[in-house]
């Protein structure tokens, strides 16, 4: 069984005000098949995030195009709009029943999305609502302004954007201030380490999508797998624990369908790496 990752892990103040434990949990994949429609248990959805913020878990993750809709309306069945934890949407992508992921950043579908994820998640105010990805077909200072008029009216309380540079994100906070950036980044996939930087240089959270993409069975770097077996671990566990040592900034976001999975994710923040695995792991990029 996990134990408290209060314990275990440290903390970021989303916003300046947020405080959240960096390790927090990704609701995606409490949909069904290719993030599409429901589950197909819902009660062991719900149990699952119940179980997560059982376990300490105070910073929950969705998008309105999970399922589209199934993600955020569980949340706000299971989790109701509890105090003591945040829970972050996105807005700004677009689903069609061969799963495509399809950009759309029209500012009046932005502001008739928040509408959506407000009513689903059963609360007056969304802690963090996030830009999923910028649009080719609209202008992103167009999009951004948008979501900073949701913040102006109190339907958000901070704004994040997600899938950008750091020439949009720079852009963006001439608009309106960013919280946080959630772009793809893990272990074996580091193309956006500019951002991260970045994020460190103004305070904004980083939180890594895909935290644990291509760390199973034959995807799995040889240096991973190797620090793992010499940690007694699971590579999961020691791909989050590197993106916890990494950068103060980062938050990952790691999700599951399964209550086993859910415990053996968090016990990533019981793993101290050694300066041995560290030298290991960040050559890995460079390596594979």
């Amino acid at each position: 069984m996990a134990s408290d990752p209060t314990d275990r892990s440290d903390t970021f103040d989303i916003g300046g005000d947020l405080t959240v434990n960096r390790l927090g949990f990704g609701a995606m994949r409490v949909t069904g098949e290719e993030i599409i429609g429901r589950p197909d248990d819902e009660e062991e959805a719900k149990r699952v995030l119940q179980r997560a913020v059982d376990l300490g878990v105070d910073f929950v993750d969705t998008a309105d195009s999970y399922g589209p809709g199934v993600s955020e309306r569980l949340i706000g069945e299971a989790l109701g709009d509890p105090d003591d934890v945040v829970i972050a949407s996105k807005a700004g992508l677009l689903r069609n029943r061969e799963g495509d992921w399809l950009p759309h950043g029209d500012p009046d579908f932005l502001k008739n999305q928040v509408l959506c994820s407000l009513d689903r998640l059963g609360t007056d105010t969304i802690d963090l609502y996030q830009y999923h990805r910028p649009d080719p077909d609209t202008d992103f200072e167009e999009s951004v302004h948008a979501f900073a008029e949701m913040k102006d009216a109190g339907q958000i309380a901070h704004v994040g954007l997600s899938n950008v540079t750091v020439e949009q994100l720079e852009t963006a906070m001439e608009i309106v201030d960013i919280a946080t950036v959630q772009n793809r980044y893990n272990v074996g996939h580091r193309d956006d380490e500019d951002v991260l930087r970045a994020c460190e240089r103004h305070d904004v959270g980083f939180i890594p999508w895909g935290p644990m993409y291509a760390v199973d069975g034959d995807e799995t770097p040889g240096a991973l797998a190797e620090v793992a077996d010499r940690r007694d671990a699971t590579a999961r566990q020691v791909a989050l624990a590197w993106l916890l040592d990494h950068s103060d900034v980062t938050l990952p976001i790691p999700g599951t369908s399964s209550v086993d999975h859910l415990e053996s994710n968090l016990a990533a923040a019981d793993l101290s790496l050694t300066d041995e695995d560290l030298a290991a792991l960040n050559g890995v990029d460079a390596q594979e």
